[in-house]
């Protein structure tokens, strides 16, 4: 069996020339640039943060650069380095513009990658998870649109001595990992509420339900002085809700009022007469029981009806019809008398015309109100985008 397989890079000693591999390649040709080529995957985005208008970031980041001093002969072509030589050569000081805080992860090692090719080449690639601000502006949030930058360079050179270029363009050098979606599941709840509480206890709910909402939605937001989009749309809603709360409240009011009021006012015009009536066949009967012991004839009186069963005094035959032609008349009258209260009964379930006609203007409104909202923010988005990317 052979020995291992023996590299050696040209020129380099590793006594003498190990200071000099720290220092740029470009230290022997100072009209050279060193090219740093570097492209991204994505691995994971977000979250972003409204309120400290920040987002996070999680990716490999890789760097290729030439330096003609690590040039080597062997049977290899790509040579795998251990991380820890990076600390013995010079990489490029890339920093982030706009990171707030930047970490390399080392579990359970150092998450990073060297090679080097033959003809001095090298890739070094490291997993960061990076923290970084986004300017942002809310206006129109939530229907906002913002592009957050990642902006990287040299900390420590200039454009005269390194620059940075994407490995394979601007379109095809940052990559993002395809990740599947998963959707919420929730589960409707039957509630059931009584008819007559129906309207209020939804209004008072959806009323208490918007404040909630503002409240909570503008705390998750930094503190601006404009007004942004969503609360436009959540004051227009509070608004149309608290609207019908009142309108509802205000009917409610005027009808059991009016119900009262009729029903008192019918109920007497109906109970009077009544009681009159029903007085006056109570002298009926008196009467006709003192006659019919005065003439010695017997008078079957069933209810209201009065029948003859021996007629030998025409003054009481005369009594008798009399009394029956009454009696009809009262049965007539009361019959009669039994509609209008059943009327007053049933108009107390009528629907009142300012609900009706509520019924109609408060989703016109709001369709009408939906239609600019939506038109207006909508077409607003491709010029912010386009703002964005001039930016």
């Amino acid at each position: 069996m052979g020995g291992p397989s023996s590299v050696k890079v040209k020129g380099y000693n590793t006594n003498t020339d190990a200071p000099i591999f720290l220092m740029s390649p470009t230290i022997h040709s100072p009209e050279s640039v060193t090219e740093v080529r570097t492209n991204i995957y994505v691995t994971s985005f977000g979250p972003v943060s409204d309120t400290d208008m920040e987002y996070t970031i999680d990716v490999f980041f890789r760097q290729s650069w030439r330096d003609e001093r690590l040039k080597f002969d062997g049977p290899m072509q790509v040579l795998p380095l251990n991380n820890l030589l990076a600390s013995k050569i010079w990489t490029p000081d890339t920093f982030f513009h706009n990171g707030k805080k930047s970490v390399a992860h080392n579990m359970t090692t150092p998450n990073k990658l060297l090679r080097l090719v033959d003809n001095g080449t090298l890739l070094y690639t490291m997993r960061l998870t990076i923290h970084a601000e986004c300017p942002m502006h809310l206006e129109d949030f939530p229907m906002d649109a913002h592009a957050c930058p990642l902006k990287f360079g040299s900390y420590a050179y200039t454009n005269n001595e390194v620059i940075y270029l994407w490995t394979q363009g601007d379109e095809r050098s940052v990559s993002v990992a395809e990740d599947g979606s998963r959707l919420n599941q929730y589960d409707l709840l039957g509630h059931v509420i009584g008819k007559e509480t129906i309207s209020s206890s939804t209004g008072v709910t959806t009323v208490l339900t918007m404040t909630t909402l503002s409240i909570s939605a503008r705390n998750s937001l930094p503190k601006v002085a404009y007004a942004t989009a969503m609360d436009w749309f959540m004051a227009v809603c509070y608004a149309f809700v608290f609207s019908a709360l009142i309108e509802f409240a205000t009917v409610n009011y005027f009808t059991k009022r009016s119900w009262a009021w009729d029903g008192k006012k019918e109920g007497m015009e109906i109970r009077e007469p009544f009681q009159a009536n029903m007085a006056r066949i109570k002298d009926m009967r008196r009467e006709s029981a003192t006659l019919s012991k005065k003439a010695n004839n017997t008078f079957n009186i069933v209810g209201t009806t009065y029948a003859i069963n021996v007629a030998k005094d025409q003054g009481l035959t005369t009594i008798s019809k009399s009394a029956a032609g009454a009696s009809a008349k009262h049965s007539s009258y009361l019959h009669r008398m039994d509609d209008p209260y059943t009327e007053a009964k049933k108009s107390y379930n009528r629907v009142s015309k300012v609900d009706k006609i509520s019924r109609i203007i408060f989703p016109v409104l709001f369709f009408i109100f939906n239609l600019g909202y939506w038109a207006t923010y909508v077409n607003r988005k491709p010029a912010i985008m386009k703002a964005n990317n001039l930016n």
